[in-house]
């Protein structure tokens, strides 16, 4: 069996990426920071369940604890939890952003990593975004052209480059960044444009599920590599 674990699963694109794992036989782990909404999501695929917030050290690494002693390794980790904070553009909305969305995956990556060093195949996949590619944002023919969302967009820029300075520093485990494609989940709500969740999802399961010569350092979509 596949050990693996997906953040910010009780919803969205890591709800359908849990799903689609499952049937494909990984025992997965849903990480959410709701108790109820994580437990139900889990019992609805018959998954399993840890509470786990990105933004806070101490339940990030009891998640990880708590994964390591059921398992004793962790073959599959998907970075997926995120926030908009298009709230407003100020310090205390862009702590909270970039707190979520890359300081929270230095804290559940630099966790997992025991665990994906007992691993024969440890893959870590980012779900980032090209709003966070100069090379998107500065083309008018590109939909990230016409988004406002400073905060959002630099942090996904700031999680792609940590996909890259892992893949560096770890040679022996996969580290790719996603751009899911655009989709229909709570972060898009106020625009009403996105495809179902579960066809992003596809994408995620792809990277998620690459052999042992599949490619590092990479950021990709459903497509192949993407400028940055």
């Amino acid at each position: 069996m596949t050990v693996t674990l997906i953040t910010g699963a009780n919803k969205g694109i890591g709800f359908e990426t849990a799903r689609q794992l499952q049937t494909l036989g990984h025992t997965v782990y849903i990480g959410a920071r709701d108790v109820e909404r994580g437990e139900k999501a889990a019992a609805t695929l018959g998954a399993r369940f840890v509470q786990l917030d990105v933004t806070d050290d101490a339940s990030v690494n009891t998640a990880l604890a708590t994964i390591g002693a059921a398992e004793g390794r962790l073959d599959v980790l998907v970075n997926n939890a995120g926030i908009l904070g298009n709230e407003g553009l100020d310090g205390p909305t862009a702590l909270r952003v970039f707190d979520t969305n890359a300081v929270g995956i230095v804290r559940v990556t630099e966790a997992a990593l025991p665990w994906l060093r007992k691993s024969s195949n440890p893959t870590v996949v980012t779900v980032s975004s090209s709003a966070g590619s100069f090379w998107a944002v500065t083309n008018p023919e590109r939909p990230e052209f016409h988004l406002p969302l400073a905060l959002y967009s630099a942090s996904k820029a700031a999680a792609t480059m940590l996909t890259v300075q892992y893949a560096k520093a770890h040679p022996g485990i996969r580290f790719n960044a996603l751009e899911p494609g655009t989709t229909a989940t709570d972060l898009t709500a106020a625009f009403g444009i996105g495809r179902p969740p579960e066809e992003s999802a596809r994408a995620v399961v792809r990277l998620a599920t690459l052999g042992e010569d599949g490619p590092t350092g990479t950021f990709q979509d459903e497509n192949g590599e993407l400028p940055w």
